[in-house]
């Protein structure tokens, strides 16, 4: 049984784990409402990743509160197409109201009216809020001093699948956040000449005196700061879940076979110029990363927790030549760099989204994921409301502030009309075979079971 929605009180676009969040607290709060994905769901964690992908943190931190990893080792780290397949059964668990193949090309505010005209790939819709729950990861971002010539393969790490998809050679990885050092780390091992670009980051241990970073970062309030600090906009993370997860250390990846350069500044056809900051941005990070393992400590002697001394974390090791000697330049041909994968990372597009909510440089006005447009939301986006928005479990709870928004709404504008102003999802039924993922949960007269 399919269904064709014509109207909704909430449009949610995106059945990613914001979607997925999204629809199980509108669920729970009975407010009626579809969401509409333009793939599978949780699709850029199968096909927009590369092949070896595993998590960043650990299975029993990585999810929602409802619903563990099935037959896996709560400390272990979940492949993406298990991260994946976690998303499909917890909208079955929770009956999501998903639609797959269905793509959100235009919303717009109605005028004299309220709600919003919404227009899909598979017709009109008509809906009172709308729920932004595309993430962050929308548009790869390649910067203009890209070289142009076509000796040189060029792609984005959200193309990078394996190293036997680039051609023979050695290859330049510019960005050391952690998609760029875990695919650097996997070329080098597979017998690539591979050249790693690091600019400023921070590089948290994997684990410290028996738990990981993640609890760390937890119990010390980090995942709840609300404010981000100042200069620290563009800071990546260097932390990997890879090969059972270990401490991103790029002294210990210079000593592997892996050329560390400073920031990629410019290019003179194949000649690629490096800022004169590596041995400052990696000591920097060093910084980074002896703070987290000094709060740790004083967090363990404030409350009197018996863990494990681990003095051994606190050795920095010996700088490698390409430190103390960095590369101003290369010159890629004579290198035989054959190919630049630039995990540079993403920007929003919200371009389909044509209501008044969004600053000159197109990034969303809004607090706490509602928008400044009345009845449009965000959620997902790094920062929404703290650290940890943008992460799985994050993006659980910012989801639940929106639904008490919504819900708050819905109470005020109903209060003084009969019941026939209640929003209800119309619908035309046709009986169809689907794959299961194609209708995740059935709506009902007000689009949710």
């Amino acid at each position: 049984m399919t269904v064709e929605i014509k109207a909704t009180d909430t449009l949610v676009v995106g059945a990613g784990q914001a979607g997925i969040a999204m629809s199980e607290h509108l669920g729970k709060l009975g407010v009626p409402h579809i969401v509409l994905e333009r793939d599978r769901i949780a699709e850029r964690w199968r096909t927009g990743r590369w092949d070896s992908l595993v998590a960043n943190g650990p299975a029993w931190h990585d999810r929602f509160p409802n619903l563990e990893f099935a037959d896996f080792d709560p400390d272990g780290f979940p492949g993406k197409e298990q991260i994946a397949d976690y998303f499909v059964a917890y909208a079955k668990k929770f009956d999501a109201p998903i639609r797959t193949g269905v793509e959100v090309k235009k919303v717009v505010r109605n005028v004299g009216r309220p709600g919003f005209t919404v227009e899909t790939s598979d017709g009109t819709i008509e809906a009172q809020r709308v729920v932004v729950a595309t993430g962050p990861f929308q548009r790869p971002v390649i910067p203009p001093i890209a070289p142009g010539p076509d000796r040189i393969t060029q792609i984005h790490s959200a193309d990078y699948r394996n190293p036997q998809q680039l051609p023979e050679g050695g290859v330049l990885v510019v960005g050391a956040g952690s998609s760029g050092v875990q695919i650097a780390d996997e070329l080098q091992r597979s017998g690539r000449r591979v050249y790693l670009s690091v600019g400023a980051h921070d590089r948290p241990p994997r684990g410290y005196r028996g738990r990981d970073f993640c609890w760390w970062l937890g119990v010390l309030g980090e995942w709840d700061a609300e404010v981000m600090k100042p200069g620290r906009e563009h800071v990546t993370i260097a932390v990997s879940g890879a090969r059972g997860g270990h401490t991103v250390d790029f002294r210990r990846l210079a000593y592997q076979g892996i050329t560390l350069v400073g920031l990629t500044k410019s290019f003179n056809d194949t000649t690629v110029t490096f800022e004169a900051d590596l041995a400052d941005n990696i000591r920097r990070g060093d910084e980074n990363y002896l703070s987290l393992l000094d709060a740790a400590d004083a967090y363990a002697r404030r409350n009197g927790l018996d863990l494990p001394e681990e003095p051994e974390a606190r050795i920095i090791g010996s700088d490698p030549e390409c430190m103390t000697h960095p590369l101003s330049e290369l010159d890629l041909v004579k290198a035989g760099v054959t190919s630049i994968i630039w995990a540079t990372g993403y920007a929003v597009d919200f371009n389909w989204l044509k209501v008044d909510t969004f600053d000159e440089k197109g990034k969303p006005k809004h607090q706490r994921g509602v928008a400044k447009e009345p009845g449009i939301y965000f959620l997902g986006l790094p920062w929404l409301s703290r650290r940890g928005s943008a992460f799985i479990w994050g993006v659980w709870h910012d989801a639940k502030h929106i639904a008490d928004h919504i819900v708050t709404q819905r109470k005020y504008l109903t209060h003084y009309d009969t019941p026939q102003r209640h929003v209800e999802d119309k619908r035309v039924e046709s009986v169809e075979s689907a794959p299961d993922e194609s209708r995740v949960g059935k709506v009902s007269e007000l689009g949710v079971n």
